[in-house]
């Protein structure tokens, strides 16, 4: 078997920016956008493991997935620009919590491109049988 083509992949998924309302503008007056990297399968399956609640029912324990919780850190860990960790922002937004500047930040169809981005970057959003048949 070669392994090349698995050691040295066509293309790196690299940071991208992404314009997702008119409500955040640069100085100038251009809408502002936002930078998003690409999320690896180590990186979610630790996202996924913060936002698992463990739970009793009926005297057995239940794992399950908090998929508001897990939304938020998927768009805090792949949000490059802007920091949703950085002090001020979080004070603009009257929280502590990196994890609640997104939601009280942006309207509910912003958050949604916003992640629709991200996963679509992260390859979650494509159809990589079709990517094939068109390469």
């Amino acid at each position: 078997m070669n392994l090349s083509a698995f050691l040295n992949p066509a293309q790196e998924a690299l940071p991208q920016e992404v314009v997702i309302s008119r409500r955040f503008r640069r100085e100038d007056g251009t809408p502002a956008p936002f930078t998003i990297r690409p999320i690896t399968q180590v990186e979610n399956d630790e996202l996924v493991r913060k936002s698992t609640r463990r739970l009793k029912q009926n005297g057995q324990l239940v794992e399950t997935l908090d998929k508001t919780e897990y939304g938020r850190r998927l768009v805090v860990a792949a949000t490059v620009e802007p920091d949703f960790s950085h002090e001020e922002l979080c004070r603009r937004y009257g929280t502590l919590d990196p994890l609640e500047v997104p939601g009280r930040m942006l309207l509910v169809g912003e958050f949604a491109r916003l992640s629709g981005a991200i996963l679509n970057l992260s390859g979650l959003d494509s159809d990589v049988e079709e990517q094939a048949k068109n390469s």
